[in-house]
């Protein structure tokens, strides 16, 4: 059991850039008495097409800032970073709660019904052994079919929105997940929940399109609570009170994506630059 004086102590959150919006989001509405310490590593954004040495190295890296500086837990809101460095970020902080992101197979190979499930996701988390275990694990339930999406998640990042241009890198993605016969899509990345309209309208009504936000911030809640680190007075009134920003690009251009993607609710959010 960890010390219950942690109580009070900030969850830390990290992404390669704002994509990890999606779950702070879902988090701050199923954890309501919690606080959170987010980083935007922007200055190594994407993840998603590097070399696995680089993730694991940035990975420690803002996994050590957030737990010196007293983050009770950790989540790693970011699945290309979960697969290539949640092994190693556990056994260096082994008393220390992680959760990390691991793409939606198993729900999604219980709703399909044509047996396909399709994933969009990033060139390293479909090239992953992780990934490719979790495949693995549910084939007898579903055939999946993973479509790696390079150059999506600098799309989100731009802001406002290039709503055509995003559109225009999906569509062939997309409509060859829907030839292999997927009627559920797996979003695998924590950007992708930002252009999810997008793909439902490419997809058609016909085809589910599910993300991770909720089920990672449900097992937030239970480790926490299991570990008697769940806090039980409310942490601030206002919503944007109750977290931290840090960016390692810069503080302006993260406040208008912030604004854009969350809203004018979050103008006064306390953002900073880091240097780690």
């Amino acid at each position: 059991m960890i010390d219950t004086d942690l109580k009070p102590q900030a969850v830390g959150v990290f992404d390669s850039g704002v994509g990890g919006l999606s779950v702070l989001a879902a988090l701050l509405a199923h954890l309501p008495f919690e606080r959170f310490d987010f980083i935007a590593d922007e200055r190594h954004l994407p993840y998603g097409d590097k070399p696995q040495h680089e993730i694991t190295d940035r990975v420690l890296t803002l996994s050590n800032w957030l737990h010196n500086k007293g983050c009770k837990a950790m989540v790693m809101a970011c699945n290309t970073a979960t697969a290539a460095a949640a092994g190693q970020a556990r056994a260096t902080y082994a008393n220390w709660p992680i959760v990390g992101m691991e793409p939606a197979v198993k729900p999604a190979s219980l709703m399909t019904r044509t047996g396909v499930v399709g994933i969009l996701a990033t060139t390293n988390t479909v090239a992953s052994e992780r990934f490719k275990n979790l495949v693995e694990r549910y084939e007898p339930l579903a055939r999946v079919v993973a479509k790696p999406c390079p150059g999506l998640v600098e799309l989100i990042e731009t802001s406002p929105l290039p709503h055509r241009e995003i559109e225009i890198l999906l569509e062939p993605l997309v409509h060859d997940l829907l030839a292999h016969q997927a009627d559920v899509i797996v979003l695998g990345c924590t950007h992708y929940p930002f252009v999810a309209p997008i793909i439902s309208r490419l997809a058609g009504p016909g085809v589910a399109v599910i993300e991770t936000g909720l089920p990672v911030a449900k097992q937030l809640k239970a480790r926490l609570d299991s570990e008697g680190l769940l806090a039980t007075h409310p942490a601030a009134a206002a919503v944007g009170e109750r977290v931290n920003f840090f960016t390692t690009g810069d503080p302006v251009a993260f406040r208008a994506k912030l604004l854009n993607l969350l809203g004018e609710e979050w103008a006064d959010a306390r953002i900073q630059a880091l240097a780690v």
